[in-house]
């Protein structure tokens, strides 16, 4: 969770847009929070003396090393994760009693109950205003998501994983998210790629 002292700061800022683009400049935080370099400077000085992000530097031949700036363990802890100790140890006994079948059922149902919260928000909007309507409600709980159209159809991206360390021990989690899209949109939804897999957030494709 965002300590208090940060809540609404130019730091959470700061912390929002490394979490959605993985890593950043000093001038790519200044276009981005349309400030000057000394300021994103100060907020990454508070950040890094923190512990909440970390400097890397990139050099790419003759010239001018560049600093790209991260979230550490520390700084990806401050977003929701929506998972806990008991779950896991959970599913981990049902995968060891009943199956990974079991599983698979229970996740199912999971799936269609984790989007019924949103149904009253969704109501008689086409499956794009419901993606784009998804992603304010996401945002609203601290899970970032943003939602971009193309030619293909819709790409939906969770920038937060909400059941991180859940879905490193049972990849089925992502199953389950991928369904809840798929009820709460109303139309067939494909995970693309996956934060597991190393990419920076997941991305869904949303028939269109």
């Amino acid at each position: 969770m965002i300590p208090s002292q940060l809540a609404g700061s130019p730091a959470e800022q700061v912390l929002s847009i490394l979490q959605r683009q993985g890593t950043a400049t000093v001038k790519d935080l200044g276009d981005a929070l349309g400030v000057t370099a000394t300021a994103v400077r100060q907020q990454v000085a508070g950040l890094l003396a923190d512990g909440y992000i970390q400097q890397e530097i990139e050099r790419a031949g003759r010239g001018r090393p560049r600093h790209l700036y991260s979230l550490t363990p520390k700084g990806r802890a401050l977003f929701p994760h929506h998972y806990d100790e008991f779950t896991n140890s959970l599913l981990r006994e049902i995968i060891v009693s009943e199956g990974p079948g079991k599983v698979q059922e229970l996740l199912g149902r999971m799936s269609r109950r984790l989007a019924e919260p949103y149904e009253r928000h969704l109501a008689g909007l086409s499956p794009a205003e419901r993606a784009a309507k998804l992603t304010e409600l996401l945002n609203a709980k601290g899970i970032l998501a943003e939602v971009t159209f193309n030619a293909d159809g819709i790409v939906f991206h969770e920038y937060t994983c909400p059941y991180y360390e859940l879905a490193r021990v049972h990849r089925a989690i992502c199953d389950m998210e991928e369904e809840m899209l798929t009820h709460a949109v109303r139309q067939p939804v494909e995970l693309v790629a996956c934060t597991l897999d190393g990419h920076h957030g997941c991305q869904f494709r949303i028939e269109a």
